[in-house]
């Protein structure tokens, strides 16, 4: 099974020079935990999650409504491409440690790869499972 068949392909992006607060309203209002942040053209130029805006600008004492998106955003973004294989994306989040992969094709986002796509998915149950006991292998030795 390949990335496109699984991934979402309606994203709820921001742009690179948008606001902090912007990013947190589009997670709380979405109930996601990542936005893509994109540039010129519609490029990825990074991620961020509501963990990023918290300490790279709430704990700095930073005005999340004048800080950009581009001061507190995760610029080592991992990706998928659409035509990747789901195996080779499962083993890049579990590699990574992330939930959720940006899907890339020519720079440009074309959607989202995230653990409960994989889980939605009745072909992808134990993809779904590796995935998910791969990214919080971390947290067990909390």
């Amino acid at each position: 099974m390949l990335v496109h068949e699984v991934m979402n392909s309606h994203v709820v992006y921001a742009n690179q020079t948008e606001s902090a607060a912007r990013a947190a309203r589009l997670l709380s209002r979405h109930n996601i935990g990542a936005v893509p942040v994109l540039g010129e053209k519609g490029k990825l130029r990074g991620i961020v999650t509501d963990r990023d805006i918290v300490l790279r600008c709430i704990a700095l004492e930073n005005d999340p409504g004048t800080t950009p998106l581009r001061d507190v955003m995760s610029r080592c973004v991992v990706t998928a491409s659409p035509e990747e294989d789901l195996e080779s994306a499962v083993k890049k989040m579990t590699d990574a440690q992330v939930r959720r992969l940006p899907v890339v094709d020519s720079g440009r986002l074309v959607g989202m790869l995230s653990i409960s796509d994989l889980a939605k998915n009745a072909g992808c149950t134990e993809l779904s499972a590796q995935a998910l006991s791969g990214v919080t292998s971390n947290m067990r030795r909390l």
